[in-house]
């Protein structure tokens, strides 16, 4: 099995900088839209937004998300 490395992250030199990938508004996948530091003391991030870079923005706990409800036609039936 092929082990994957990452790079270290660069501010605590301790964690590691994972990649995160998202959709965009029409559903199309985004690889590779934010890297974040896997030690969680560090909280180091970089996200691309629209073509901008964004460094260190502010780490909102999941647990306080909503999921979006799906409208009817994003719903389908196969």
């Amino acid at each position: 099995m092929e082990q994957l490395s990452f790079p270290k992250c660069q501010k605590c030199k301790t964690g590691d900088l994972v990649p995160l990938s998202d959709f965009g508004s029409q559903g199309a996948t985004i690889h590779y839209k934010a890297w974040v530091c896997t030690n969680p003391d560090c909280g180091f991030n970089l996200k691309i937004r629209n073509g901008d870079v964004y460094l260190d923005e502010p780490i909102m706990s999941g647990a306080q998300h909503s999921s979006r409800s799906r409208s009817a036609s994003e719903s389908k039936s196969y």
